[in-house]
């Protein structure tokens, strides 16, 4: 319960804020830089296909958070439904689990910083940037939760402004009025296209599909301090899930249409591809100057406000762990504004750490990348489990479904489809160490799983957990409208 005092945070964040931190959230260089990957792999039709599938289980997967958060809207929200309607260790073992993946997130985002700013500066040293990064970052969460939603907002819209611009510009190429001569649907049934290496191919993009839609679950961690959770998450999921689809889908489409997929150019996948980001190439090919400045400009603020969310969210998780009692009680307590200050320090310093082991050891920061690559997932997956018991229980306890302020679509199969595709994503990571035997790319690829599994066997060793039945799951709720 979001209560005003020394150790509860505080409400603050508008709908506009908690759409638009969940959009942001999942428009960044995986749409920027990756998606050229994707149709480079699978041809257009299976980039296409590939990112509907993903973006329908994302839909159901926050719709089913949608149903938790507006019935129980708490900091930290996957951890404690996981607690509360599962198991105590698989709460635990998902709070920490989650945690550790974006403080991790922090420390790669303003690594990442530091190769985006050499565009501008090669000579200067590229700590320099990553350390005013994350000084910003943290003041920016330091401030009020209102500080924070206000600046995820403007990134947010400068992200979505790009995207509109990428779109028309694209559209006018395509028919030959910028750009020169027409391309229409030329290069999107080039030779094997529109679909390239079959299934295999399909189920590979499926994996980058997911990477890039990492982030909408923040609608959960924001839930706990939104000013109208039972109105502003529902209509955040809806708005978001419509423009993430459309701006993907618009967006694919058109680079595909522009560039064939045997371009060299578009196998870049990271923020030091800027130069060969399809966004860049579509806009040069446009004839438009200055275009992989004006992008890495955007990809900039895209890392910053990745690494921005990743301190809100990880920060809001270890305060949540400290209240559910699987934290140090001092992360629990909060400033007059409403920040939970030392959960944000110890989240900062971490992020720190990891930092300076790239620069001081790069094996270490290597293996610390792969152990949270694939917590996102992970956290997806307990989301759904989460809610399968949550509404079981709701039911075999008396209750309606009509009682739900926001009821999640298609239950039970949305939960379970949800599950299925988040394992089977997990799963194929690296299906090709996976055939060759290669044990030293499997265990840093699957790392985060082992991490889990220790996790969720220390907890349940140490204090005799069980499977919560049904029946006896606690289905009180916070009463907010005492705030």
């Amino acid at each position: 319960m979001a209560e005003q005092g020394g150790s509860q945070v505080k409400r603050a964040l508008k709908t506009r804020h908690i759409s638009m931190i969940s959009l942001g959230g999942s428009i960044g260089t995986g749409l920027f830089v990756a998606s050229g990957s994707a149709i480079s792999t699978a041809g257009p039709g299976g980039a296409l296909l590939a990112y509907v599938g993903m973006g329908v289980m994302v839909y159901f997967l926050m719709t089913s958070l949608g149903e938790m958060a507006t019935y129980m809207p708490v900091s930290g929200s996957f951890s404690t439904y996981a607690t509360k309607y599962v198991d105590p260790a698989f709460g635990f073992a998902m709070g920490w689990n989650y945690w550790f993946n974006w403080a991790i997130t922090v420390a790669v985002d303003i690594s990442t910083i530091a190769l985006i700013m050499k565009f501008w500066f090669p000579h200067a040293p590229g700590w320099i940037w990553s350390l005013l990064a994350l000084v910003l970052v943290f003041l920016v969460n330091a401030l009020t939760v209102k500080a924070f939603g206000e600046t995820e907002y403007w990134i947010a819209l400068i992200k979505l402004v790009t995207v509109i611009i990428f779109l028309v510009v694209g559209v006018l190429t395509i028919v030959g009025i910028m750009g020169g001569k027409a391309t229409y649907l030329e290069n999107f049934v080039y030779r094997k296209a529109p679909f390239v290496g079959g299934i295999p191919a399909i189920l590979s993009v499926f994996v980058v599909a997911g990477f890039s839609f990492q982030g909408t679950e923040l609608i959960g961690i924001t839930a706990g301090e939104s000013e109208t959770p039972e109105t502003s998450v529902p209509k955040a999921i809806s708005q978001v899930f419509w423009r993430i689809l459309l701006f993907y889908i618009l967006a694919i489409f058109v680079i595909a249409c522009i560039i064939p997929y045997t371009s060299p150019n578009l196998l870049g996948s990271s923020a030091r591809d800027v130069s060969i980001s399809p966004f860049t190439l579509v806009f040069r090919r446009a004839g438009l100057a200055g275009a992989a400045g004006v992008m890495n400009a955007v990809i900039l603020t895209s890392v910053l406000s990745s690494a921005n969310s990743g301190m809100y969210a990880s920060t809001r998780m270890l305060y949540s762990l400290s209240k559910q009692g699987f934290a140090a009680k001092i992360f629990g307590k909060t400033s007059k504004r409403g920040i939970p200050y030392l959960a944000l320090l110890g989240t900062t310093i971490v992020g720190l750490l990891t930092f300076i082991s790239s620069i001081m050891g790069p094996k270490i920061y290597i293996w610390l990348v792969a152990a949270s690559g694939l917590t996102g997932f992970v956290a997806w997956v307990g989301i759904a489990i989460a809610h399968w018991r949550f509404r079981r229980a709701f039911i075999k306890q008396g209750h309606d479904v009509s009682e739900l302020r926001y009821r999640a679509k298609w239950f039970p199969f949305g939960p379970l489809f949800a599950f299925v595709l988040s394992i089977i994503v997990i799963a194929g990571q690296d299906i090709h160490s996976i055939a060759n035997f290669d044990w030293q790319a499997i265990g840093i690829t699957y790392m985060a799983i082992p991490l889990f599994i220790v996790l969720y066997t220390y907890y349940k060793i140490r204090y005799k957990t069980k499977l919560i039945p049904l029946e006896e799951i606690d289905l009180s709720r916070p009463d907010i409208t005492k705030e």
